[in-house]
């Protein structure tokens, strides 16, 4: 049983009340209108088919050349008309479509017709399945359903005296005539479920052929999002190439000097003008070293790299200002970059946790569903939580972005507050 209101015409037959619909009208009316539509395109390619009716009324003296010649051109000249009948045609069935299917197609095409665009050319094959397929089967199907109209009524047609045909027989009194019209009264009542079927089947074929893909512009987008990707991992390696060249030359040279700086101390006389020097000079590079592990750190932490993204949280719970307790579900490990963009969302929620939301813990989580990588950071602060607000929130739609993510926030006054972000993690 579908659930809410039917949008598609195959919905509506699984549905109790189907009859008491207007879906059956819908129906009927879509289907009645198939045959005409398919009349009005014929019309124009009339034309480009002129040499095939000339190739046809040809005596048999015409030489074959002559005959191939205007088969050739008739078919050149059917193929190039063909986009200019199929894109119109094609326009006025994405609009006809809403009497069996409510669900959104998308915005037509705009502009010329383009033979490049394979929307055109998937117009074109919707355009022959019309004429060829549909045409003739919506056609039979209303003339089965006029000859059912008419059996129904055929009690009121007969006077008794002279005979009235039905098609296949002939009846020439009333009682005769009831038969057929209670056979003909119940198929007919019954005659929207399959009529409905084959304009569902109809609607998906339209909807399959007729879809918006957005053409040129699709293309230009699914470069860009290639592009981006591209920019993501290279970003990527150079954070960890930086990270690197810092956590293995300066970082370790540093620690060098801060001992050589130690030993120094320790070999001159405490109440030396040198010792105090050298004292300052060695608490100063300590202080250097500690700010320089921060900074590789937030360029990209080594637990990160080494034992993956729950430790690496693990270890953003211990130095947060409030206490968090982590929850992460991740069998395995994860692409490079969804794991550097989970780190830094779920460290940056967790400054906004510190710096705006007066909380006392705080929590996170991260699994794996449906093929993303989820995060959530809550907190029992005062809520009213606004990404106007200047709170670094902006921030965090913009990373999980980057590789096509999305973040979702919950803050009402007085919270608690809770915010989700999911990566794309095939």
């Amino acid at each position: 049983m579908t659930r809410g209101k039917p949008r598609t015409a195959r919905e509506a037959l699984t549905t109790g009340r189907f009859l008491l619909t207007a879906w059956p009208w819908r129906a009927y009316a879509h289907f009645a209108g198939t045959p005409v539509i398919a009349a009005m395109a014929l019309a124009p390619l009339a034309i480009p088919a002129v040499p095939w009716l000339l190739a046809s009324r040809l005596g048999e003296p015409t030489p074959w050349i002559s005959m191939l010649v205007l088969v050739l051109a008739g078919g050149l000249l059917l193929a190039a008309a063909l986009p200019w009948v199929a894109v119109p045609v094609a326009r006025l069935e994405r609009r006809r479509l809403r009497l069996v299917d409510d669900r959104p197609l998308g915005d037509p095409p705009r502009g010329p017709v383009r033979y490049g665009d394979p929307a055109t050319w998937r117009a074109v094959a919707y355009l022959v399945l019309l004429v060829t397929v549909g045409a003739p089967l919506a056609a039979a199907t209303c003339g089965l359903v006029l000859l059912l109209a008419l059996l129904a009524g055929s009690p009121y047609l007969v006077d008794g005296t002279s005979p009235v045909s039905l098609g296949f027989t002939t009846v020439t009194t009333t009682a005769g005539a009831i038969p057929y019209a209670v056979t003909a009264g119940v198929v007919l009542v019954l005659s929207p479920y399959p009529v409905a079927l084959l304009t569902s089947a109809h609607g998906a074929v339209a909807r399959a052929l007729l879809r918006d893909d957005g053409g040129p512009l699709r293309a230009e987008l699914v470069e860009v999002g290639q592009s981006r990707a591209r920019l993501v991992d290279l970003f990527e390696a150079e954070r960890r190439r930086v990270e690197r060249d810092l956590h293995d030359g300066a970082q370790q040279r540093l620690v060098a000097l801060t001992l050589r700086l130690g030993l120094a101390k320790v070999d001159l006389p405490s109440d030396s003008p040198a010792y105090a020097e050298v004292a300052a000079a060695h608490d100063e590079a300590k202080d250097l070293m500690t700010e320089l592990r921060e900074l590789v750190r937030g360029i990209h932490p080594r637990v990160l790299t080494d034992l993956g993204l729950p430790a690496a949280l693990g270890e953003l719970a211990d130095r947060a200002p409030v206490p968090v307790s982590v929850r992460a579900d991740l069998p395995g490990r994860l692409p490079a970059p969804v794991e550097a963009i989970g780190y830094f969302v779920v460290a940056e929620a967790l400054t906004n946790v510190a710096k705006h939301s007066g909380a006392t813990q705080a929590g996170v989580s991260a699994s794996r569903q449906a093929g993303s990588l989820v995060l959530e950071v809550s907190d029992d602060g005062v809520g009213g939580a606004d990404p106007a607000g200047g709170t670094g929130l902006t921030g965090l739609a913009d990373r999980a972005a980057v590789v096509g993510g999305r973040m979702f926030l919950s803050s009402p006054p007085g919270g608690p507050t809770v915010v989700r972000v999911e990566l794309p993690c095939p």
